[in-house]
């Protein structure tokens, strides 16, 4: 990144490959001064985030889009990192990255115990498949602002690379959106505000095709596409708390999603996060 991007990551300064020294293979990167948008509690709550002015935070959210327009502008981006395809097909990247989720759900549920929203989603996802998929470009994967280290509201770091992949530049964009959307959800249902505000799928749209010269599409869909892939993160992790005793079984299956309400919502086409056909073309031509 740091050869072929602007994007800011941490100068890389050695990697040691001799299992010995620590057990595993690491690396040594350089500190990087800076504050990080917490999850708990969430910054749309508490904290920096939450007590900057309106101003501030749209530079946040301004910078944050620029980090995304900045990877994804890497030329030749499947051929040069065709390493992080190891299950490559014939298949167009988006369609590979749906066959991979499915498989990492499959895995998930090898036993038998399904979630019926989940497998519900996927049969939505090909229902409603985008009618112009986006070009292919390096995909940061887990986008969002979390992830990143701050000074003035601006990135000086970005992290947590092991989600990377070739995908579409929507991947990248709808889960930044998302991610904000879940702890919007979450305090809202503890009768909470946020900060509704920051973070709307059609402003970081707006602003990414002046940074980057392309008009994101479907952005409902790859919405509600990452929010099925959040379901089954959380599918996995209830897993693992049912096996080592931190929660009784659920009554309902889908109950383990974490987010039943809000993916049945934007399944439904009722959920606020959806901005509609159209904005769902791009801002050049709602």
């Amino acid at each position: 990144m740091r050869e072929l991007t602007a994007v800011p990551v941490p100068n890389l300064r050695w990697l040691e490959t001799d299992r010995s020294v620590l057990g595993e293979q690491f690396f040594v990167m350089d500190r990087v001064d800076g504050v990080v948008p917490t999850d708990l509690p969430p910054y749309a709550l508490t904290g920096w985030v939450a007590e900057g002015t309106p101003e501030q935070r749209q530079r946040l959210q301004d910078t944050s889009v620029r980090v995304l327009s900045d990877l994804h502008a890497i030329e030749n981006a499947a051929e040069r990192f065709a390493f992080l395809q190891p299950h490559r097909t014939e298949a167009s990247s988006l369609r590979q990255h749906v066959i991979d989720t499915r498989r990492y759900y499959d895995w998930t549920s090898s036993d038998g115990m399904r979630s019926p929203l989940i497998e519900r989603s996927f049969e939505w996802l090909d229902a409603n498949w985008p009618k112009h998929e986006g070009p292919t470009v390096l995909s940061w994967g887990d986008s969002r602002i979390g992830n990143m280290m701050y000074r003035d509201f601006a990135p000086v770091a970005v992290l947590d690379w092991e989600m990377a992949r070739s995908r579409p530049p929507e991947v990248d964009l709808a889960w930044m959106a998302f991610m904000h959307f879940f702890f919007e959800s979450m305090l809202a249902k503890h009768g909470l505000s946020g900060l509704p505000d920051l973070l709307k799928p059609a402003d970081m749209s707006t602003t990414y095709a002046k940074l980057s010269g392309y008009e994101p599409r479907d952005l409902d869909w790859y919405l509600t596409y990452n929010a099925i892939r959040y379901a089954i993160v959380m599918f996995r992790i209830g897993r693992r708390q049912l096996l080592f005793g931190e929660m009784e079984m659920p009554d309902d299956l889908d109950d383990m999603t974490g987010i039943r309400d809000e993916l049945e919502a934007l399944l439904a086409g009722t959920s606020p996060l959806t901005i509609g056909p159209e904005q769902a073309l791009g801002p050049g031509l709602r």
